[in-house]
């Protein structure tokens, strides 16, 4: 599983003119799954993201969690994060997981999110979607196991 997570102030995604997903401060995550990728390796994943300290305190240092500063979560499922590019001009996407493997890792993925998180939006798995995402920092971070 790779993970681009993005400290935000605002994120939205859209599919087709209309908004699917909208969050205010957190995260905004890009998310690919493997072929390799199983739920242990995703449960890991999730404890990362809603425990990890990017967030700064009273001191401004990156010492607050997302559950510390009751953030929100934007979760974006995007498989081109296994694209690999190191010959010719045409991404390979042999690592990435198949569709149906894919889109069950993702949903097990935001319901592990969405236990401990407040809010959780989305965007539709498999489809053209437009990503808004004001990073905040700029903060971004690549999970991955």
């Amino acid at each position: 599983m790779k993970v681009v997570l993005q400290r935000v102030s605002y994120g939205k995604v859209i599919v087709k003119s209309k908004i699917i997903g909208e969050i205010s401060q957190g995260f905004v995550l890009l998310i690919g799954i493997s072929k390799d990728d199983n739920e242990e390796k995703v449960s890991f994943i999730a404890d990362k993201v809603i425990n990890l300290r990017v967030f700064s305190d009273d001191n401004g240092k990156m010492n607050l969690s997302l559950k510390d500063v009751n953030g929100e979560i934007l979760a974006v499922s995007q498989f081109t994060l296994y694209g690999d590019t190191k010959k010719g001009r045409r991404p390979s996407f042999t690592e990435a997981a198949d569709p149906e493997k894919a889109k069950y890792l993702y949903d097990f993925f935001v319901e592990k999110l969405k236990s401990s998180v407040s809010k959780v939006e989305t965007g539709i798995f498999g489809a053209e979607m437009e990503v808004e995402i004001h990073n905040d920092g700029p903060v971004t971070f690549i999970l991955e196991n």
